[in-house]
């Protein structure tokens, strides 16, 4: 049984720069989605054929259930890009995480034999990215829809104690987000890794399958999850925080 290493293994140097397993995966798939998305851009038709169909069906699905959240169709299409690119971005690296070879095939190393790919989701490193990604574009196109001074008046309020202190407390927040964002999808997705790698050597063959299908189910559980907290935070940055409606008298 190969060794369960909780950090990524580097596997050479760009300059000064290491590159690691996890690293080399997540270029993989950044690259397949690139591909993917210049061969569907090609292939735009007026009469869609099953490929198109399929893909519009999605954008469709992900368009009604953004709709749920932010209320206007509008809004939906201008964050689209954002929640549904974090959303494929982390169901393909969890996905090709289980492929065979990942984390089979190993390479030589000063330190010893390590895998060639692994999981990138399974490196705290990348988690950690994603989630201030997320986190960052959520308070950016909240400054962009509601101005600076305002977002800022959410973190930074001097009205009064209480408020202060809401303020403080909403900054907290800000960070314990990224914290969350970051343990919870690489905790799920590196426990499957451990899981997988002892039921394959304790049992090998038939054993590992039933597994194996509960990890392709929590991959994609995890990037929904992220993906829909994504939606939510973008949708909290952009609400005017504090605005109240006024209803209108009925006319006598």
């Amino acid at each position: 049984m190969a060794p369960i290493s909780l950090r990524a293994e580097e596997i050479f140097h760009i300059g000064p720069f290491p590159v690691t397993n996890s690293v080399l995966l997540a270029v993989i798939v950044f690259v397949l989605l690139v591909i993917i998305g210049l061969v569907l851009r090609r292939r735009l038709m007026l009469v869609p054929g099953a490929v198109q169909n399929i893909v519009e069906l999605v954008i469709e699905g992900a368009l009604n259930l953004m709709d749920s959240v932010l209320g206007d169709r509008r809004t939906s299409e201008k964050y689209l890009p954002l929640v549904l690119t974090i959303f494929l971005f982390v169901l393909f690296s969890n996905w090709l995480g289980l492929l065979p070879g990942v984390g089979s095939i190993m390479v030589n190393q000063p330190e010893g034999s390590v895998p060639l790919l692994r999981s990138p989701a399974s490196d705290l490193n990348f988690t950690l990215a994603l989630a201030l990604i997320a986190v960052t574009f959520a308070n950016a196109l909240g400054i962009a829809a509601i101005g600076f001074k305002k977002r800022a008046s959410v973190f930074f309020n001097f009205k009064g104690p209480i408020d202060f202190f809401v303020g403080i407390l909403e900054l907290v927040s800000e960070f314990a987000k990224i914290i969350s964002f970051s343990f919870r999808l690489f905790g799920n997705v590196f426990a499957g890794e451990v899981l997988l790698a002892i039921m394959a050597f304790l049992v090998p063959y038939l054993a590992p399958l039933p597994f194996m299908f509960l990890e392709i189910f929590v991959g994609f559980i995890q990037a929904f999850i992220f993906g829909m907290l994504t939606l939510v935070f973008v949708a909290m940055a952009t609400a005017a925080h504090g605005e109240g409606h006024e209803a209108e008298a009925p006319a006598q």
